[in-house]
C-alpha cells in the first residue's frame, strides 16, 4: 500500500487547574477559536470547539504526523500563554496536567458535536466531574479517582 490514510476522531476534554471558573465571555469564545487555530496548524483538523467556565472540549481530526502527547502540549502550553495576554484575571491561569482523549466513530460525529455545541445547558444539570467520570465509564478506563483532579 502506498499511501497512508488516517482518520481518527477524538473528542478530547481537560479542565482549568483546580477547575477555577476562568472561561467567561468575552474571552470564551476567543479561546475557543484559538484553540481550533492551535489545532489546525498542527494539521489536526478542529471540527468543533466548546466547553464551559471550567473545561474544554475538543472535536478533531488526528493528523497522522503527530502523536496525541504532543498535540495536547502544544494546544495547553500556547493556549495558556496566550491567554494570560488578556488581563489581570488571567496571570495565573493554567491548565490541569492531564486530560481525556476518546475515540469516535465517524456515524457518531454528528452527535458529539451537538454534545459540545450545547455545554452550557449540559451544564446546569451535571458538574464536569460527573460528566467525565461518565466519559471513563463509557469508555471503560480505569482509573484512580486520588489522581484525576488537579
Amino acid at each position: 500500500m502506498g499511501q497512508s490514510l488516517v482518520q481518527n476522531y477524538l473528542h478530547i476534554v481537560f479542565s482549568t487547574k483546580y477547575r477555577q471558573e476562568l472561561i467567561q465571555p468575552p474571552v470564551e469564545q476567543e479561546l475557543h477559536a484559538y484553540l481550533g487555530g492551535v489545532c489546525n496548524r498542527l494539521e489536526c483538523q478542529s471540527i468543533i470547539v466548546g466547553g464551559y467556565t471550567d473545561h474544554i472540549h475538543i472535536l478533531c481530526k488526528l493528523s497522522k504526523k503527530i502523536a496525541l502527547m504532543k498535540l495536547l502540549e502544544e494546544v495547553k502550553s500556547h493556549s495558556s500563554k496566550w491567554i494570560k495576554t488578556k488581563g489581570k484575571a488571567y496571570e495565573n491561569f493554567y491548565w490541569q496536567n492531564g486530560y481525556g482523549a476518546f475515540s469516535v466513530n465517524p456515524s457518531q460525529v454528528d452527535r458529539v458535536i451537538s454534545y459540545i455545541a450545547n455545554q452550557h445547558e449540559h451544564h446546569r444539570k451535571k458538574t464536569f466531574q460527573n460528566e467525565y467520570r461518565a466519559f471513563l465509564k463509557k469508555y471503560k478506563v480505569e482509573y484512580d479517582e486520588r489522581y484525576v483532579w488537579d
